[in-house]
């Protein structure tokens, strides 16, 4: 089996992850493993590999150019550790980060988890404050027929009764 990376030596290190229940694989030589740091736990990312044998170095266009000006973190730093140092970061490094990011997560906007309650809740809130700008954008706008649609809009979800 030949190495995922140089794609010329014979793999000897074999790597299995298992994201979402889906088992992907990187075989690796000796002197590429060595390289992406597999023997220094330091060093090494697996998730870099797995996003495309060294994602990381989208970011990496200019190398050693880019330094958070609050944490001093710099991409030497993030492609050894696979981490940033501090919020900031994201805006010095968003260039490479976004095609990063879409890779490795399902999107780039952090939703976090929620009971399904909660996202009824809020969709019900946000459904509501929406038609009351509206409304008051057609009372405004004397627009005195489309206010009153919406204000028995407005009134059967507020009382339960959706149409």
């Amino acid at each position: 089996m030949q190495c995922d990376v140089c794609q010329s030596k014979e793999a000897t290190v074999f790597l299995t992850q298992i994201v979402e229940g889906k088992m992907q694989k990187v075989n690796l030589c000796e002197s590429c493993s060595k390289e992406k740091g597999v023997n220094d736990p330091t060093g090494f990312a697996l998730a870099d590999l797995l996003m495309g044998l060294g994602a990381a170095q989208e970011i990496d266009k200019n190398p050693g150019s880019q330094k958070c000006p609050v944490c001093g973190f710099t991409q030497a730093d993030f492609k050894k550790t696979g981490r940033l140092g501090c919020s900031a970061c994201y805006a010095v490094f968003a260039d490479g980060l976004s095609g990063m990011l879409k890779n490795m997560h399902k999107g780039t906007a952090h939703t976090g988890k929620a009971p399904a309650e909660f996202h009824k809740i809020r969709e019900h809130s946000e459904k509501m404050k929406t038609l009351q700008d509206r409304l008051n954008q057609a009372v405004a706008a004397e627009e005195y027929e489309r206010a009153a649609d919406l204000r028995d809009q407005i009134r059967r979800i507020e009382s339960g009764i959706t149409a």
